[in-house]
């Protein structure tokens, strides 16, 4: 499994003038085309940092097999992007241009673009794939009541809270296209592995979260439910009837009172459907061997004392771990304090501030350290994810090999599954299972190094 994150990006000038998103591209990855010849790399963290569209940097975490190497891994791509911002800004100041660059891991911008934060998951090409993705989407359409982001909407209606940053964006519950048409599954076929053993299960619908505790939640229930839905537990089960309606209608129902209706003609609220999932999953064979790994067994009881929080209204449960509560709690004390009516610009900025990933400007790290949003990994932690590769899947041979590259000046290219020296001889591995970390060809294509 693994973490893509697109991120949001601008330039303030004197105070006023903003670079165009295309300069401040350039100053952000000039140091990176320079020993990577491109603005898309591999990292010998295993991992791949590129400028997708609309020059969005966006961080691609390695392969993982548990949580706790995917927390590390997502979070070391916050602090890359970082460096990247704050180099680009020495830069701009010693070119004589007096500006500030802001990173933001969010899902939308002042015009109302959506860009987006991306989960994978590699199932079995054994399984049927649409069984098994229509069967997962009811769930993936009502995990924003604890997954959600947060985002507060000022228009000339009004002003108000929403849950999830992506929900009104969503067109379709599933396609093969990601821009045009910006489905809650994208089903192009890209396996990354060996095609006749793996697909790959591209997920589009969530939201970027600032909150590692939600993030680890986020993944381990979709993970879950995809182990429940391959054992066919949830088939034709939850099956809603507009599932695009339906998603955008909860982002906004911050009472989880409202139902919709299911092909079966059965009326369910999203937090009724989540109990009833909790319930399957929490019962599901194979449960206790997934328990006995990190964060496994806090993110099920995590995602039971969301789902009782949510139906009590006492959300002093989770309102340290669930990044929208943790920002509307802020928002809603700081409202408060300072009387600020709905439409207040203020809010606006409290709001895209929390996303901003400079650890001395962003929001988000201010509540961390004064012990308003919970941890579960350390600095140390992160530092050493910035350098090194999960030990347990092949993304090992991939960051052993960019780092013996990279210091023997060779010239090599790399992609999720090839390694290759460029040179006479064009020696090229290609590394098809994602869970293999050991192999001799690997080994001797770094000795020819």
């Amino acid at each position: 499994m693994g973490l893509e994150t697109e991120y949001g990006v601008t330039c303030v000038v004197d105070g006023q003038r903003r670079l165009s998103p295309d300069e401040v591209a350039r100053y952000l990855f000039r140091k990176v085309v320079v020993w990577g010849r491109s603005s898309n790399v591999f990292l010998p963290n295993g991992g791949r940092l590129y400028l997708d569209v609309g020059s969005h940097p966006e961080y691609a975490t390695a392969e993982c097999d548990n949580l706790s190497d995917l927390i590390k891994q997502d979070q070391a791509g916050d602090r890359i992007v970082e460096e990247l911002a704050v180099s680009a800004e020495i830069r701009l100041n010693a070119e004589g241009i007096k500006g500030q660059i802001h990173l933001f891991k969010n899902n939308m911008d002042a015009a109302g673009n959506s860009y987006g934060c991306h989960e994978n998951f590699s199932v079995s090409r054994k399984k049927n794939f649409e069984e098994v993705t229509e069967s997962i989407i009811p769930f993936l359409i009502t995990r924003q009541i604890f997954c959600g982001a947060g985002k507060w909407i000022s228009s000339s209606k009004g002003a108000n809270f929403q849950i999830s940053q992506r929900a009104e964006h969503m067109w379709e519950s599933v396609s093969s296209a990601t821009t045009r048409s910006r489905p809650i599954i994208n089903t192009r076929d890209e396996p990354h592995a060996d095609p006749d053993e793996y697909r790959r299960l591209h997920i589009i619908v969530g939201d970027s979260n600032m909150s590692e505790t939600t993030t680890v939640l986020k993944v381990a229930t979709t993970e879950l439910m995809l182990r429940a839905a391959e054992l066919g537990l949830l088939k034709d089960k939850f099956t809603i009837e507009n599932p695009i309606k339906t998603i955008r209608e909860i982002s906004s129902d911050l009472k989880f009172r409202n139902s919709f209706r299911l092909s079966s003609g059965r009326e369910i609220t999203a937090l009724q459907m989540q109990n009833e999932m909790y319930n399957i999953v929490s019962s599901m064979p194979g449960l206790d061997e997934l328990l006995d790994k990190p964060f496994y067994r806090y993110a099920l009881n995590l995602w039971r004392r969301s789902l009782d929080a949510l139906q009590s209204e006492d959300y002093s449960l989770v309102d340290m771990e669930l990044d929208w509560m943790i920002k509307r709690k802020f928002m809603n004390s700081y409202q408060e304090k300072h009387q600020l009516n709905d439409m207040d610009s203020r809010l606006i900025l409290l709001d895209i501030s929390y996303h901003n990933i400079r650890k001395d400007r962003g929001l988000f790290y201010i509540l961390e350290k004064s012990g308003m949003a919970k941890t579960l990994i350390t600095n140390n932690d992160v530092n050493g994810a910035m350098e090194n590769p999960p030990e347990t899947t092949r993304a090992a041979l991939r960051g052993r090999f960019i780092k013996v590259a990279q210091e023997k000046k060779r010239d090599f290219t790399v992609d999720w599954v090839n390694l290759k020296i460029n040179d006479q001889q064009q020696s090229s591995i290609a590394c098809k299972d994602p869970f293999k970390n050991i192999d001799e060809r690997v080994d001797k294509l770094i000795a020819a190094l």
